[in-house]
């Protein structure tokens, strides 16, 4: 399994990096909006994204609405996961296609499950 880390913090994406490489998974990294859309285009593509929403380059939402309106990208899965306090954060996620939204701080273990779960019920 292959996941994508967009976020602009760089001990939570070392950590969360670490806890799925434990698991056998390719996991590979983005400090911003920018890298986040190209590296999800670019061969293999990621088979999940974790998008913060506040990042350098843009937003984490602008983020996920130009992934899901690319042929190229809008089948890939994305969390978004966040510590904003934006109480329609998590709402406007979903209507733009996110399958989660977690909040910071964030237990990497049950990221990891959650990621587990998730798959298992998707295929």
């Amino acid at each position: 399994m292959r996941i994508l880390v967009a976020d602009d913090d760089r001990t939570l994406t070392q950590i969360l990096t670490a806890t799925f490489a434990k698991r056998g998974w390719q996991a590979g990294s983005a400090a911003d909006a920018m890298q986040a859309l190209m590296f999800a285009k670019q061969k293999p593509q990621p088979d999940l994204i974790l998008l913060d929403v506040e990042m350098p380059g843009g937003s984490g939402l602008k983020t996920l609405e130009r992934l899901k309106a690319s042929a190229l990208t809008m089948g890939i899965p994305v969390v978004v996961v966040t510590g904003t306090t934006d109480p329609h954060a998590s709402e406007r996620a979903k209507e733009l296609g996110a399958v989660g939204f977690v909040k910071k701080p964030v237990d990497p273990e049950a990221i990891a499950k959650a990621v587990e779960k998730y798959f298992r019920m998707n295929g």
